[in-house]
């Protein structure tokens, strides 16, 4: 059975939105929100919850270069304890590193780079953070069968 999955690039201004599901294994953007406090927050992904019907929320983790937390690192935590809490849907975190740089580089080649387009940029970096978690998410149940049917990697 299909589940889907909400997806959230997390910054302290703009919050992308990505919607995937387990069974085809995609992501695709659904857009941005602009919300710099947590009531607004959580009101905003409420309704996108009520509108979507996901199974499980995925934030993507802003980690440093080296892969230490940063101050933001603790508020995407944060964020994403709020929204279990409003919610009552598991969260699971992804490493978000190079996500926007992605995000921006995919606009670059499609001629939609620069600031006219800029804010396209936190919807396609949710995009990127809940397709590698729903990638895992393969490799790991694809892993799971070849270790039960005793095939070696």
């Amino acid at each position: 059975m299909s589940r889907t999955i909400l997806g959230f690039d997390y910054g302290e201004r703009y919050i992308g939105v990505a919607v995937g599901d387990d069974e085809t294994g995609l992501a695709h953007p659904v857009g941005h929100f602009q919300a710099q406090r947590d009531p607004e927050r959580g009101a905003r992904v409420e309704a996108l919850v009520r509108e979507w019907q996901p199974a499980q929320l995925i934030i993507g983790l802003p980690l440093a270069s080296d892969g230490a937390e940063r101050p933001i690192t603790a508020r995407a935590r944060h964020f994403g304890r709020l929204l279990a809490a409003r919610t009552g849907l598991p969260v699971d975190f992804v490493d978000e590193r190079l996500s926007s740089a992605m995000a921006e580089q995919t606009l670059r080649e499609a001629g939609r780079g620069g600031r006219a387009h800029k804010n396209e940029t936190h919807a396609l970096a949710a995009q990127v953070i809940l397709q590698a978690w729903l990638d895992e998410q393969t490799t790991a149940a694809r892993r799971a069968t070849q270790a039960g049917e005793g095939v070696s990697t």
